[in-house]
């Protein structure tokens, strides 16, 4: 059943899952079929949802499962393709970061401060061309028409303002800083959640633990991964969005995967962090490792940029090469470095980059990772399958628009255009709207106008105020909300995507009895 305070349809429960799996696997035909509920296929089924199209999304696994849920958190203006002449790129992801910031999801996405410390490591040149990438990044905010409310201007620190903003930055040698603005997401996996709940909210069926057998352009054989079940989804159009996994179910799909790494640590062991850090990786011109305050009592320290051969894990491994490699840039401008002991966990993803250098000889070295183009690309196969590969979490919106179009023109359906540039996700509202919602800012910041009612939990039952774990400020409302409303069916599910009290395997395992209560809880309410 729905609870009443929720968005009106959006809420995800095992009974919703249950009651339309089979209706998606009676043998009727579906409009638009979609595999994937990352970022780009949850925003596939959401755009295909919102032009009336009858719409049935899958994955194997949970929402956000994969590389959606590993990302920096930023939503990138698009700075760094500038300095490789990708300006159409740019141009698409300031624009991409304004739909996010001020119509889409504004309680989930805002601007982030950044330092960049003039260390003796810096030189004048390259503060120089650091402060006009900056300035340029300001003039691709103006062209992208995002107001200035929103991205404050980038501005030149003296040495005393930059150590106030980043206090654990060595004062030896410091000249100064320069401060920056760019967008950041409170929650990648949220971003999903509130993607898939406003897909659900317009008719979607949208179908964790659903494997797909096998994919042709007229649908999918399935199997339920909770019941092992197997069956046929027929589809007018069907959408890939399986990122790096695409290549697995469509022939002739080349993906060549780059791994990106962050470190998690106790956010004491920085002290205070007003803005986050960008420190410069010596012997790049334009590639930085950032250090990300989290608000949750946690900072990440990311990101590495390496390909990745062989088979693709389901969650990827940490090598300790990436470790040492970040702990080494960061140690660059510390007072004390940070020790291998001191990192309380560490995640990557992988990135779906469009292998694109078919012309490459048997001999040649493959280009670096970090130079293939973060371009999207939508490729239809012979028997009808539309893939989208490539791109990044900021341009999600345009990869599934894009997708949604190109699989309507192969299989001939009409359909009106999109609606998603101005279609606001579950949650979101006018900054001040959401200023003057009764409900802590944090649930704010995380839960957008639905932040009351999940409030509202704690005083039915004072028993979910509490604090998951002491030190972190997810409480126990917030996993009974997970689990009775964005689809949560198990405790990974609670504590790896809903939250990210996982990323650091001892709170996990502190916090396992806790979500599996919060099922327990959720289910007693559900029956």
């Amino acid at each position: 059943m729905s609870h009443p305070e929720a968005v009106p349809g959006s809420s995800l429960s095992t009974g919703r899952r249950t009651r339309e799996l089979a209706e998606a696997a009676d043998g009727r035909v579906c409009d638009v079929l979609v595999v994937g509920l990352g970022a780009t296929g949850a925003g596939a089924a959401l755009d295909a949802a919102a032009r009336g199209l009858d719409v049935v999304a899958v994955d194997a696994h949970d929402l956000a499962f994969g590389t959606s849920r590993w990302s920096s958190k930023l939503i990138h203006g698009g700075l760094r393709y500038l300095a490789s002449a990708q300006f159409d790129v740019a141009h698409e992801s300031a624009v991409e970061r304004g739909v996010l910031m001020t119509r889409t999801a504004p309680h989930l996405v805002s601007a982030q401060p950044f330092v960049l410390p003039l260390t003796p490591l810096v030189s004048r040149a390259q503060a120089s061309l650091a402060w006009a990438g900056f300035r340029a990044g300001d003039m691709l905010r103006l062209a992208a028409r995002t107001p200035r409310q929103a991205l404050p201007a980038p501005r030149r620190l003296s040495a005393t303002e930059a150590r106030h903003l980043a206090p654990a930055v060595r004062a030896d040698g410091l000249r100064g800083g320069l401060l920056s603005w760019d967008g950041r997401v409170t929650d990648d996996a949220r971003l999903v959640t509130a993607l898939a709940r406003t897909a659900a909210a317009h008719g979607a069926r949208v179908l964790t633990r659903v494997r797909v057998l096998e994919l042709t352009g007229t649908g999918a054989r399935v199997r339920d991964e909770l019941t092992g079940e197997e069956g046929e989804i027929r589809a007018r159009a069907v959408v890939n969005a399986t990122g790096v996994w695409a290549g697995e179910l469509v022939d002739g799909i080349r993906i060549r995967p780059s791994r990106g790494t962050h470190l998690v640590l106790r956010s004491e062991r920085l002290g205070t962090l007003p803005a986050g850090l960008h420190i410069p990786i010596p012997g790049e011109t334009n590639r930085f490792v950032l250090v990300l305050p989290q608000g949750d009592g946690r900072v990440y320290v990311g990101l590495t940029d390496e390909p990745v051969d062989g088979p693709l894990p389901d969650v990827p491994e940490v090598p300790e090469t990436d470790i040492g490699f970040l702990l080494d840039v960061l140690g660059s401008v510390l007072d004390v470095p940070v020790r291998r002991d001191e990192v309380v966990g560490a995640f990557a993803g992988l990135r779906p980059l469009l292998d694109t250098d078919a012309s490459r000889g048997a001999g040649d070295a493959p280009a670096r990772t970090s130079d293939i183009s973060r371009r999207h690309a939508v490729l239809t196969s012979a028997d009808g399958v539309t893939t989208v590969v490539g791109g990044k979490l900021t341009t999600y919106r345009r990869m599934a628009q894009d997708a949604v179009d190109a699989a309507l023109e192969a299989r001939g359906l009409p359909a009106r255009p999109s609606p998603t540039m101005d279609l606001p996700l579950v949650g979101a509202a006018p900054a001040g709207t959401l200023r003057a919602l009764p409900a802590p800012r944090r649930l704010v910041r995380r839960h957008g106008t639905e932040a009351p009612a999940v409030q509202a939990l704690t005083e039915r039952d004072p028993a979910l105020a509490e604090a998951v774990l002491p030190g972190q400020p997810v409480t126990r409302a917030e996993l009974v909300w997970a689990a009775l409303h964005e689809g949560a069916l198990e405790a990974s599910d609670l504590l790896d995507r809903c939250t990210r009290i996982g990323l650091v395997p001892e709170d996990r395992a502190e916090a396992l009895t806790t979500a599996r209560d919060a099922l327990e809880r959720a289910a007693a309410v559900l029956r």
